[in-house]
């Protein structure tokens, strides 16, 4: 069974909302959310420590995007959704933040993060 369970993508028109979450089995520290186009590399959109004590987003979601933690459950409201934002967004998790100080280095793929979702297919048309 998968560590990390991902659900909340589908079609969107642009403006429009989602709302991603990510299920752990366990607490964790550091998590963070991902998203990545065919060919291209993983990009770093939100990260959070300890349920909201800091977060950290991407400049491309800056005011759009809303990284929450609820215990087990990491998600990642998304706003006035753009065509842009169309990707497969991954959850990341890192129990103990062993990936080094917790601030925006979250949102680095090589930050060490030893679970991933399996992805989740977000869509937004124009």
């Amino acid at each position: 069974q998968a560590r990390l369970v991902e659900s909340g993508g589908g079609s969107v028109q642009a403006g429009g909302s989602l709302r991603l979450s990510c299920t752990d089995s366990q607490y964790t520290y550091c998590m963070a959310w991902f998203r990545q186009l065919p060919g291209k590399e993983r990009e770093g959109v939100a990260g959070i420590y300890n349920s909201g004590d800091s977060t950290y987003y991407a400049d491309s979601v800056k005011g759009r995007f809303t990284i929450s933690q609820d215990n087990t459950t990491l998600h990642l409201q998304m706003d006035n959704l753009k065509p842009e934002d169309t990707a497969t967004y991954y959850c990341a998790a890192d129990v103990y933040c062993s990936g080094g100080y917790p601030g925006l280095s979250l949102l680095s793929p090589k930050y060490g993060y030893s679970y991933w979702g399996q992805g989740t297919q977000v869509t937004v048309s124009s």
